[in-house]
């Protein structure tokens, strides 16, 4: 066979390879199925989304089921008031309130606050830890140690306080002896924006700054 001819031959078979690869590659992109895939992809999504949310659902109800002493108060009004409103506890956890919310996002104020602004925070999601003044400064740099920083918190003396400490949510209250107590953390991971919220996602700042 000529040199010629066997160039042929082998441009020949070259190209039957190619050719069948070429078959074989579009064959098997033809047959991927796409639409199952991404079926099965979105249900996947929405699975690991559902079942997220529900472990975050009962998390919170663990942890507020777990706080002995929780005060809880339903039915709370929300309407907005331009005057002074004669709260059933003290301090308030709920109930109408000032059109302006007391800025919440890790704030620490050394003076009283008005009670109407604050329980707008309230609303938001906020949790306010109040404490009786003659508190042991000890114990109230521990309380500021937490709210420092941790967004949707608020912290004040609160001069007619029966109890030394207590942790007031939308709805929910503890009133506590020591700041050491680990019912303050649980109360913070319970109900810092938690389930009780009446506007989840409202703002906690650019309202009211000071007492």
């Amino acid at each position: 066979m000529s040199k010629s001819a066997r160039n042929r031959n082998a441009r020949t078979s070259s190209n039957s390879r190619n050719s069948s690869t070429r078959g074989k590659n579009a064959l098997t992109r033809s047959q991927v199925p796409w639409g199952t895939i991404a079926f099965f992809t979105v249900i996947g999504m929405v699975a690991f989304v559902a079942i997220g949310f529900a472990f975050m659902q009962s998390r919170s109800t663990a942890d507020e089921s777990s706080i002995d002493g929780l005060v809880t108060k339903d039915d709370l009004s929300r309407d907005h008031v331009t005057g002074s409103v004669e709260y059933e506890t003290e301090p308030p956890m709920g109930g109408e309130h000032d059109a302006a919310w007391q800025n919440c996002n890790g704030r620490v104020y050394d003076a009283p606050l008005r009670n109407e602004n604050a329980v707008h925070s309230l609303e938001h999601g906020a949790v306010w830890i109040t404490y009786r003044p003659g508190l042991a400064a000890g114990q109230v740099e521990a309380l500021k140690a937490k709210v420092t920083g941790t967004d949707y918190t608020l912290m004040s003396p609160y001069p007619s306080l029966d109890a030394p400490i207590a942790l007031s949510a939308w709805g929910k209250q503890v009133k506590l002896q020591d700041a050491s107590d680990p019912r303050v953390d649980e109360f913070l991971r319970a109900f810092v924006k938690g389930p009780q919220t009446p506007e989840p996602g409202a703002a906690c700042d650019g309202a009211k700054d000071t007492p």
